[in-house]
């Protein structure tokens, strides 16, 4: 008698996540169908951390920055 109390617990609980989920997702559909189409659009070998802006380049090799510093005797 244990372990049919035990599945019929399983089973519950089970089935109240599954309600949440379902409740989520329809509660939230727009939001989520926006967001699943931004990332089916993005490109994932992209990464926005990398991209410099012209100005920012032309800043940058002023500076020196990217070339080796050497210590200088």
């Amino acid at each position: 008698m244990g372990k049919s109390t035990a599945t019929k617990q399983a089973m519950v609980v089970f089935g109240a996540l599954a309600f949440g989920w379902l409740a989520i997702e329809l509660a939230f559909k727009p939001f989520l169908d926006k967001a699943r189409s931004a990332m089916d659009k993005s490109d994932p070998t992209r990464d926005p951390d990398d991209v410099v802006a012209d100005s920012d380049a032309d800043a940058y090799a002023d500076a020196g920055a990217g070339s080796p510093q050497t210590a200088q005797h």
